[in-house]
């Protein structure tokens, strides 16, 4: 299978997702630049690793759920833009409580050239496959606190226990683990290490991206 980019919701099946920079829930407080439709996309070399993911997931009573795969270059660049406006304390309290927007890339929650611009990082969670509740992980997407880094102190241990679940799933099918944030993975053999894209991610089916 070449390495194109496509819709992983096309390639494995039974993974939920919930792109939140196409929607207004999201620590800009709007739709992202370039996300043009709620689709996670990724390459196939992602899509056949998160495959084996899920597998291992299920196996442990859990289903995998993804907030972002693939992100436009044009996506990052308006979060340096919205970086430097004044603070107007809408999503801080939910998504940077203890620091300031322009920390954002100095203690590296977010960066100016971004590893899921190349199309082989996720952002992602656990969900219990009976009921449907995500797994209690101490922490939501994209809180920019010491309390999202693996081995945080001060979250219950069942929570611990869900990242790790996590963690040893991602680990075990290719992927490495970024250390301040518990939801964060990347592919260590992708196949675009030095290429970062800027297509759209658009509605459709079927192969996505350039």
């Amino acid at each position: 299978m070449s390495n194109r980019f496509v819709f992983v919701d096309e390639f494995v099946p039974g993974i939920r997702w919930d792109a939140k920079y196409a929607t207004w829930d999201n620590f800009t407080g709007r739709p992202l630049d370039g996300y043009l439709a709620n689709r996670i996309v990724g390459t196939t070399a992602l899509c056949e690793a998160l495959d084996r993911a899920r597998v291992e997931a299920e196996s442990s009573g859990f289903g995998l759920l993804l907030w972002d795969g693939y992100r436009p270059q044009r996506a990052v660049d308006a979060f340096r833009r919205w970086s430097e406006k004044p603070e107007d304390g809408r999503t801080k309290q939910r998504h940077y409580p203890n620091i300031d927007r322009a920390d954002m890339f100095t203690q590296g929650y977010v960066a100016a050239r971004s590893g899921h611009s190349r199309g082989s990082t996720v952002d992602l969670t656990l969900f219990h496959r009976v009921g449907g509740d995500l797994a209690a992980m101490g922490g939501d997407h994209d809180l920019m606190d010491v309390v999202s880094h693996h081995g945080a102190a001060g979250i219950a241990a069942p929570e611990t226990t869900n990242r790790l679940i996590l963690r040893s799933i991602m680990e075990a099918c290719g992927f490495r683990a970024y250390e301040s944030e518990w939801w964060h993975y990347t592919l260590v053999d992708e196949p675009y290490p030095e290429t970062y894209f800027d297509f759209p991610i658009t509605v459709g089916r079927g192969v996505a991206g350039p």
